[in-house]
């Protein structure tokens, strides 16, 4: 084995361990398969694919977003025929309600969450496990900024979009006012030639309901969605808090398999076991099949909202997956955070915000950017509005991976705190070319760099040697440049290609070398090559990558 390693060139002692690659570059040759072994995550939430028989349909989870007051929870109230505003402090919705709700044709899993500014961050979280979103708009209104956030929200989690027209029942109703703003959103009414449902109702009348209702069942049934029921349930945690009498409480939803009283789980770092599970009209049920939000007691910890909720075989699996967590997030905290800069990225498309003095400048800094997009790199303008960098702004640039840029203005303190918590990019501007400068070089910096070959030596070989280790070695003079070892080498024969490979032992008279100049001797040995002949040309090359700039 040490001998076909050292033909590899790998310089490996009897008791030395091999990494996967090297094990699978040998086991053809010594008749065994290698097999890696799965880190302690992979072992214990290893998930097998759903056999098509076991999937059944599953209720769509349906996230109803707007702008603060226009309606959102009265028009849950309106389907669920109860009066969830009454718990509400001020009548305004404070936090991430999840709702089944059993209708004629099908049931339906709603998610209403807060319109107002200070909770894009918990749009956002919806936006992230919900099937279809439903944009709710006042007739009398019409389009506001959290309006715009929450589409902005719905279309960076790339899902379908169905807009209710609210308020119908009131005279300053302007159905059509707000269609033709929301199409400058690219959500156009299929009755103008696009692709958007848009239902008008009003929740107060209780008048378009019933519409509304189907025309969600009909989305939900065009999207097929399926789930496994008899299989460790899986889902995500919509909202959590620390109860003073429950200890630990976070309100689930079940996406796949059921969940059952008992059961063990691990939810972002934390673990425990399932003690009790109350639906959302506060009944304690024992189990919860997929599409079923339910509060869910039992927790070590409270788990961030987003975790993903896992049921494991065993306490002992959860409790390590928890401590090995727990472990990655303190090394997290204590390194360096990776998001996108305004340096550099891992993604082809640039997601940015934009912040402007006044419309007009909005609007320049807009028509600018859109002009960079180029076909390998797009810009894609999440939101964009006048006034200050704030709080939400920057919830929403982490919540979409993007970068935030300000043209005259600058960010507010909450918006700096925020800034530094989610650690996103946030610059500001007053001279529109200096803008427009930083985010080409962003771009520049996500293009794929040439690999370029560059040729860093040549030798002719003189004279051949015979070893019982490497097999032939050619006796070379390095004419120009350098020979390195690892490097890339060809053999060429009368200008001919004989054979490319890799320099895999380089030597000076007796001593082993790694690099060997221009009028200097040598001898060169590759594992897989042992034809040289007199007079063969040796050409040394390496392949660098030069970053590329846009045209």
């Amino acid at each position: 084995m040490i001998m076909h390693l050292m033909k590899l060139g790998v310089m490996a002692s009897i008791n030395q361990r091999l990494d996967y690659e090297t094990l699978q570059a040998i086991s053809n040759q010594f008749g065994f398969e290698a097999v890696r072994k799965l880190t302690l995550e992979e072992q214990i939430l290893q998930d097998e694919p759903d056999d098509a028989t076991n999937l059944l349909s599953r209720s769509p989870v349906i996230t109803i977003m707007g702008h603060v007051d226009h309606g959102k929870t009265s028009l849950l109230d309106a389907i669920r025929q109860s009066n969830v505003m009454d718990t509400e402090a001020g009548q305004i919705t404070q936090h991430i309600g999840a709702y089944h709700v059993e209708l004629e044709s099908g049931s339906v899993v709603f998610l209403d969450t807060p319109g107002h500014a200070a909770f894009t961050a918990m749009r956002a979280r919806g936006a992230q496990v919900t099937d279809i979103v439903v944009l709710v708009v006042a007739a009398d209104d019409g389009v506001m900024p959290q309006t715009v956030e929450a589409l902005n929200h719905a279309k960076a989690a790339g899902v379908p979009i169905l807009v209710v027209l609210n308020k119908m029942d009131v005279e300053s109703a302007r159905p059509d006012h707000v269609k033709r703003q929301l199409a400058e959103y690219d959500l156009v009414p299929e009755e103008w030639g696009g692709q958007t449902i848009f239902v008008e109702i009003s929740a107060k009348e209780r008048i378009g309901i019933e519409e509304l209702l189907e025309m969600l069942l009909l989305e939900a049934e065009l999207l097929e969605l399926s789930a496994n029921p008899n299989k460790p349930a899986r889902g995500t945690v919509a909202e959590a808090k620390l109860d003073k009498g429950r200890g630990p409480v976070a309100t689930v939803l079940v996406q796949n398999g059921t969940l059952r009283v008992g059961d063990v789980f691990v939810a972002g770092r934390y673990n425990g076991k399932v003690r009790a599970m109350i639906n959302d009209r506060g009944h304690h049920v024992k189990n919860a099949p997929p599409s079923t939000p339910v509060e869910v007691l039992g927790f070590t910890g409270v788990p961030e909202a987003g975790d993903q909720f896992f049921v494991v075989g065993s306490e002992r699996d959860a409790k390590a997956l928890s401590e090995f967590r727990q472990a990655q997030h303190r090394a997290t905290q204590l390194g360096p955070q990776s998001r996108v800069s305004i340096q550099e990225g891992d993604i082809k498309e640039l997601n940015i915000i934009v912040k402007g003095d006044v419309q007009g400048s909005v609007e320049a800094v807009f028509d600018s950017l859109q002009r960079l997009s180029a076909d390998e790199v797009k810009i894609n303008v999440i939101h964009q509005a006048v006034g200050g960098i704030t709080e939400t702004d920057v919830l929403l640039a982490s919540a979409s991976n993007a970068i935030v840029v300000g043209f005259n203005v600058h960010p507010t303190t909450g918006a700096l705190i925020a800034k530094e918590n989610e650690d996103i990019d946030v610059r500001t501007y007053s001279v529109i070319y200096d803008l427009i400068s930083d985010v080409r070089s962003a771009m520049e910096g996500l293009l794929e760099p040439e690999v370029r070959e560059v040729v860093v030596g040549r030798g002719i070989v003189r004279e051949l040697f015979r070893t019982p280790r490497m097999g032939t070695i050619a006796g070379s003079y390095v004419n120009w440049g350098r020979i390195i070892r690892n490097y890339a080498l060809r053999v060429l024969r009368d200008n001919r290609l004989v054979y490319e490979g890799q320099v895999d032992s380089l030597r000076h008279f007796k001593e082993d070398v790694t690099e060997v100049q221009a009028n200097y001797e040598c001898g060169i040995g590759v594992s897989t090559f042992d034809d040289f002949k007199v007079d063969d040309v040796l050409e040394c090359y390496t392949h660098e990558r030069i970053p590329r700039l846009l045209k």
